[in-house]
């Protein structure tokens, strides 16, 4: 196995990673998540296209921290270690479909196909545009609400990280599932200030758990403290 060194490194590059993916990919799918007739226009395929491969890389690397930290924070609760993985594997799965589904109104807008009229070919691309806001909702609100309180859980009882790192995700993670319940059942629109607002511990949770983890890595177990002591020894 790496060392935990090794590891809190590699972790803390895929959670920078996902950052920057998430933020790049959101700003160059504007024209096709904002224009309701990109589908029959002129379109901006390249740049919808560029937004489809930094969402590749963003699922990558969401699956990537999971497998870093899993050595490390397994011994603290394999369980829930496994969990995490397979919640942040789900989490990168939906994002998967999202990009699917825009990749398909280029399709559609570049290759309409015999007898396509344009309100079909309307109807279509809006309907492909919902099932990506849905799994904005489903991936990046509902899925990364619940992986965060369970890694954050983690890394709070194990003391791997200052527990004050731990806390944020511990607020975090619940506060954003909550807000997808919110926008769930129409309470505020996904891209709102109430949204926003709601997902910003989540965003200083990922930011300062990186940053630890580049800067510092695992807090050192103190001795004698059992599956703690292992992490030194790995």
């Amino acid at each position: 196995m790496a060392s935990p060194r090794r590891l809190a490194t590699a972790a803390g590059v895929c959670y920078l990673v996902t950052h920057v993916t998430s933020i790049g990919a959101l700003v160059l799918y504007g024209p096709v998540l904002h224009d309701a007739g990109y589908v029959t226009g002129p379109g901006a395929d390249t740049r919808v296209l560029l937004g489809a491969l930094l969402e590749v890389v963003l699922a990558l690397a969401i699956v990537a921290t999971a497998v870093a930290l899993y050595p490390v924070v397994r011994r603290h609760g394999e369980g829930l270690a496994a969990g995490y993985v397979g919640l942040r594997t789900l989490e990168a799965a939906v994002i998967t479909v999202g990009i699917v589904s825009l990749l398909a109104v280029v399709a559609l807008r570049r290759h309409p196909g015999p007898g396509a009229d344009q309100a079909s070919l309307l109807t279509a691309g809006r309907a492909l545009v919902a099932v990506h806001d849905e799994t904005f909702l489903l991936g990046p609100d509902f899925v990364c609400g619940a992986d965060t309180a369970v890694v954050a859980y983690l890394l709070y009882r194990s003391r791997l990280v200052p527990r004050s790192v731990a806390v944020l995700g511990l607020v975090g993670g619940p506060l954003i599932f909550a807000s997808a319940v919110a926008e769930l059942f129409g309470l505020y629109p996904q891209l709102s200030g109430a949204g926003a607002l709601t997902a910003l511990p989540v965003f200083a949770w990922e930011l300062a758990l990186a940053v630890r983890l580049l800067t510092r890595g695992f807090e050192p177990p103190a001795a004698g403290t059992g599956a703690a002591g292992a992490v030194a020894a790995a």
